[in-house]
């Protein structure tokens, strides 16, 4: 216990709303569920990497039997169910899943999807393609791959004044779903300073939730000590969570769950801000806070002003 350090009496947590998971995250994590439960006793079921970024949801779908991969090359010809995770994959995956004869259930978020569709939009239409993006993030594989030609990917605005292009006046970006929307409306504002004709989907292309749980924690930070972040280390929209309350000279903690907390960071400390990333279930943030109550006797409030979200996307007819 705390208590020789803590004034108790005047600790208190602050939760962001919205926080957790959102639309595309829920409904990859209930199209896995449901596949599993009606095919568990028929045949193998494989996703193909993570269904989404979080360890806690990955472990309890391996208790459960599903096998996850990294390649298709994995599974055996007419072997099982293959489902697709929240971040998409290329045109080729697809092809050589349909080549080896395996069902496939498609659990790309329709965001990401709605990128999917952009890109080859700008592609038929003759532009020269410029993808705003984390290098190695599956969504951003999953982009590049669904395009015939080569595309130009840019993670910072130097990267943008260093660009050598085909014909400068031939240009459409599209972004991942998952960034930072303040460093991708710099990177946007660059673009379009170099290169005043290129066309894209400005910030559109940003998904709601991310949007939502940015300008949440920022309002959070302001009125904090610390933050702790839920979610993954690989999870990106849960990272630049943390990017944006360090930014804001705020101490915070990325962590998986209740067990990585470290009582010593409560020192000196009178308001917690808490948030989940997108990937995040809520009952890691659920246990997150029982510790807290049990350990330090916090009262809990939730940030005022928050956004309700009530978006849902269809489970395919498949499932």
């Amino acid at each position: 216990m705390l208590a020789y350090l803590l004034d108790l009496t005047k600790m208190e947590i602050i939760l962001a709303e919205p926080r957790g998971f959102c639309a595309g995250v829920k409904r990859a994590v209930d199209i896995l569920a449901i596949t599993l439960e009606k095919y568990k006793n028929k045949c193998q079921v494989y996703v193909l990497h993570e269904i989404v970024h979080n360890k806690y949801i990955v472990e309890d779908f391996k208790r459960q039997g599903v096998v996850f991969v990294n390649s298709i090359e994995e599974i055996e010809d007419n072997g099982g169910i293959l489902i697709f995770s929240a971040h998409g994959v290329s045109k080729n995956i697809e092809d050589e899943a349909k080549r080896k004869g395996i069902q496939v259930i498609d659990a790309t978020c329709p965001l990401v999807s709605k990128v999917h569709k952009e890109a080859k939009r700008y592609e038929n239409s003759g532009k020269e393609l410029i993808l705003i993006g984390h290098e190695n993030h599956p969504e951003v594989k999953g982009i590049r791959g669904r395009v015939n030609n080569p595309i130009i990917l840019v993670q910072t605005v130097q990267d943008v004044r260093n660009l050598k292009v085909k014909d400068p006046d031939n240009l459409s970006y599209v972004t991942q779903t998952t960034l930072s929307i303040d460093d991708t409306r710099d990177i946007i504002a660059a673009l379009k300073l170099r290169f005043p004709g290129i066309t894209g989907p400005d910030l559109k292309d940003i998904c709601y939730a991310t949007q939502n749980r940015q300008n949440a924690i920022k309002k959070l930070a302001e009125i904090v000590d610390m933050v702790l972040v839920v979610g993954s280390k690989n999870s990106s929209n849960s990272n630049r969570l943390l990017d944006l309350c360090t930014a804001r000279g705020k101490r915070a903690y990325l962590i998986d769950n209740y067990r990585c907390v470290n009582k010593s960071w409560f020192q000196g400390v009178e308001k917690i801000g808490i948030t989940a990333g997108a990937s995040a279930p809520d009952i890691l943030v659920d246990e997150l806070m029982d510790y807290l109550k049990v350990n330090l006797s916090v009262k809990i409030s939730v940030m005022p002003g928050g956004i309700l979200e009530n978006v849902q996307f269809k489970i395919p007819n498949l499932v």
